[in-house]
């Protein structure tokens, strides 16, 4: 039995829900899928302020998935918060939506499209496309400008499927990738009307996952992914103190002392 993770990290509950559903939608049947959000961090993510303060949550969560067993991670955030600190504390392999979404329309067309929620969060989706070595394959980002918390209220889903329509068309791309872990459930609608292949990354990051640990292979341990060195941290962050393992308190189910110091 394969044991995944599926971090939502904002603090939206319906959201984790949607998330999970689509998770164990696409899982293997050997897959056990936890759906999991943290107890601490913004309600959504729509700002470069949101996405830092989520991170220590996202951290709390793949400690306790440590404790836990867990095999491998998704972070259901499209802009993939706190990724590279999470590869530094987890045994298994941890994959990013956005990442895996990108990675992923690649395989199935020369050019992508990617529909997002707001404005705003353009310019992070370009930065991932870069780092992921896919913005030559990228051929606009569109963002509907409606709010993440409010991507399953009335009109959205047809909002974004014609916008994706609409992105196909005047980008000439050949695939749709859903820019929001919230877009989840959205696929169909728009494969509909925009007649090219949808890529929505959660599902793409649970089989890919699924892969890894089915290869045997998890994060190099060499160089930059190796265990953050063994540092004090204090205040409301002490909890994440390295020890010399590499393990921080809360992998180790150790509560720190309450410090303002």
């Amino acid at each position: 039995m394969t044991r995944i993770t599926v971090i939502n990290p904002n603090t939206a509950r319906a959201m984790t829900e949607t998330v999970g559903r689509r998770a164990r939608a696409v899982a293997a049947p050997s897959t056990a899928v936890a759906a999991v959000s943290p107890s601490m961090g913004p309600e959504s993510i729509e700002s470069h302020y949101d996405e830092a303060l989520a991170v220590p949550g996202v951290l709390a969560e793949i400690a306790a998935g440590e404790r836990d067993g867990t095999d491998g991670y998704v972070i259901a955030c499209f802009g993939d918060p706190g990724l590279d600190a999470a590869r530094e504390l987890a045994a298994g392999p941890v994959v990013g939506v956005a990442e895996a979404a990108m990675h992923a329309a690649t395989l199935v067309g020369r050019t992508f499209s990617v529909v997002t929620t707001l404005s705003r969060t353009a310019g992070r989706a370009w930065d991932l496309a870069h780092r992921y070595g896919a913005a030559g394959a990228c051929r606009g980002v569109h963002a509907c400008d409606i709010p993440v918390l409010d991507l399953d209220g009335p009109g959205a889903r047809e909002a974004v499927a014609d916008l994706c329509a609409r992105a196909v068309r005047e980008d000439g791309s050949d695939v749709v990738v859903l820019g929001c872990a919230g877009m989840a459930a959205f696929c169909d609608e728009v494969a509909e009307k925009a007649g090219v292949p949808v890529v929505e990354g959660v599902g793409a990051a649970v089989k890919l996952v699924e892969a890894l640990v089915a290869l045997g292979l998890r994060t190099s341990r060499r160089g930059e992914y190796a265990p953050p060195p063994p540092k004090r941290y204090s205040g409301l962050l002490g909890g994440f103190t390295v020890g010399p393992e590499g393990q921080t308190l809360r992998q180790a189910g150790i509560q720190a002392p309450f410090s303002t110091t």
